[in-house]
């Protein structure tokens, strides 16, 4: 039964972007459809289903009288994206007939389910709201990809975007800042900065490899010789990415929680001037402002 102050029901965790902090969120789909890389452990409590639609528009039509004026709407889980067109197209125009002043729909998504959808049926999908998408790409580098047990490669991961890119949606990629430790570490900065230099994301943000399980438990699921990285060894991994990207307007943020120096701007407008604060943070780590919190036994 739905509270009359908040209809929505959520099966938590719930996630989302940080740029996705103050949109409507509709639980389209519980999990993720892949829900087996190495690193992430976001839905490894959920098996991975479809919501039944009928409760999802009945989500939708209570919000819409209760929220009106919602101007940004966010689909989770995992990767919505995974839905058949014609579904994803009936909530999006349910979502348009309730919500008349939103602007924006976004969604999670893997680079597969982009692939399994025709360039016609994204553009569709564009026109009725969905405009933005969410992809955790991690690394452009092949052998990175396979040793942590990710559904993608490099050929797969461009053909994808550049499909949905190609329909007219906004790409927001996330990258893993020492997603192959430190016997990888140049390999995957290398590769990473190759595909986005292909892709050229409108919104591209880093992230810290965390293990919120611990190390032991993280090596024991990554299918490679995993050689764990101390601070400098991930900003002069985050040095050479930067160094080897060439992108023409691409907004960078890497002010996530687990990131240990905040970078932000615009590649390649402001390329030197991260280059620069991160070059002064590896040879002046004591005097650089990396987060107490985060760089603690430096």
């Amino acid at each position: 039964m739905f509270n009359r102050y908040f209809p929505i029901q959520y099966d938590e965790p719930l996630f989302r972007p940080p740029s996705e902090a103050d949109s409507l969120i509709f639980q389209i789909t519980y999990g993720c459809s892949w829900n087996k890389c190495s690193y992430c452990e976001m839905y490894t409590t959920k098996n991975f289903s479809v919501r039944k639609e009928e409760d999802v528009l009945n989500e939708i039509a209570i919000s819409g009288r209760l929220l009106p004026d919602t101007r940004k709407i966010f689909l989770a889980d995992g990767n919505p994206m995974v839905l058949s067109s014609a579904k994803l197209m009936r909530i999006l125009r349910a979502i348009q007939e309730s919500f008349p002043k939103a602007k924006r729909i976004s969604t999670y998504a893997l680079p597969g389910d982009l692939r399994a959808k025709t360039l016609e049926e994204l553009i569709e999908l564009k026109d009725a709201g969905l405009k933005t998408i969410y992809v955790g790409i991690e690394s452009g580098d092949d052998q990175v990809l396979q040793m942590n047990n990710k559904s993608e490669t490099f050929s797969s991961t461009v053909e994808g975007l550049l499909k949905a890119k190609e329909a007219g949606m906004k790409l927001s990629l996330m990258i893993l800042n020492g997603l192959g430790g430190l016997r990888y570490s140049r390999q995957h900065a290398e590769n990473t900065a190759r595909i986005v230099n292909i892709i050229q994301p409108d919104m591209l943000s880093s992230l810290v490899l965390s293990f919120p399980k611990g190390l032991q438990y993280y090596m024991q699921r990554f299918q490679g010789d995993y050689v764990p990285m101390q601070i400098t060894d991930l900003l002069i991994e985050m040095l050479i990415f930067i160094t080897n990207t060439n992108l023409e307007s691409t907004i960078f943020r890497n002010n996530h929680a687990s990131n240990y120096l905040i970078l932000n701007g615009v590649l390649g407008r402001d390329k030197q001037a991260m280059l620069d604060t991160l070059t002064f943070a590896i040879q002046n780590p004591h005097k650089a402002q990396l987060r107490p919190e985060r760089a603690r036994g430096l």
